[in-house]
């Protein structure tokens, strides 16, 4: 959403313009014509009000909705941070392997024969050495597919801080044009109360003068 395109209207037109029906200049003019131009303003000044309230309330929910967007982000984060720390561990146990083939942790027979290749499985049942050949041909492959999925999870890392910074920049983005909004329509509340304030001035001076 482009905030800038949703501000409401100065109001300073229309108090100017108020603040012209009070002056010296407007005594000697038909008060009927005065009220009217009075009220239209003051209508205009209700309706910028209105609006202002309305936009507040738009950017409002814009801004819960990009929280609600960090707040997800922030989560999937956690899970690949968690998925990442796990990875991080079985990998830094693959690396401290043994020299010696016979002290490599391998996964275990009944594992092995469940997830390796078939092409790894075949005539090994009475070949030890084809066996232990394939196994570590297998808990190779193994720690070649976890280092990848490792780089692919510290990428998809990086880019959730990237999207991460964006939204918080949105969301900064959007308070300043919220507290832009909240001010404005301070100070038209406050414009309404000086017209009002000066109307009854007009009125009573008006009384004056019909009466002398």
């Amino acid at each position: 959403m482009d905030v800038s395109t949703t501000l409401p209207p100065s109001p300073e037109d229309a108090v100017d313009k108020l603040r012209g029906l009070v002056s010296s200049d407007y005594l000697n003019h038909d008060t009927s014509a005065v009220h009217i131009r009075a009220g239209a303003l003051f209508a205009r000044l209700k309706a910028l009000n209105r609006s202002a309230n309305a936009a507040t309330r738009a950017h409002k929910q814009v801004t819960a909705d990009s929280r609600h967007d960090m707040d997800q982000m922030y989560l999937s984060l956690q899970n690949l941070q968690y998925e990442k720390r796990h990875l991080e561990r079985d990998i830094e146990k693959c690396r401290q392997f043994a020299s010696i083939y016979q002290d490599i942790p391998l996964y275990h027979l009944d594992e092995f024969l469940e997830r390796a290749p078939e092409e790894l499985k075949t005539d090994i049942s009475a070949n030890e050495h084809t066996l232990m050949l394939n196994r570590l041909n297998f808990e190779l492959s193994e720690r070649q597919r976890l280092d990848q999925r490792l780089k692919q999870l510290t990428q998809e890392k990086e880019d959730l801080l990237k999207q991460s910074k964006e939204k918080l920049a949105r969301a900064d983005s959007v308070k300043t044009q919220i507290d832009i909004l909240i001010k404005t329509a301070s100070e038209v509340q406050k414009k309404a109360s000086q017209f009002r304030l000066a109307k009854r001035v007009v009125a009573a001076g008006n009384n004056r003068a019909r009466r002398e």
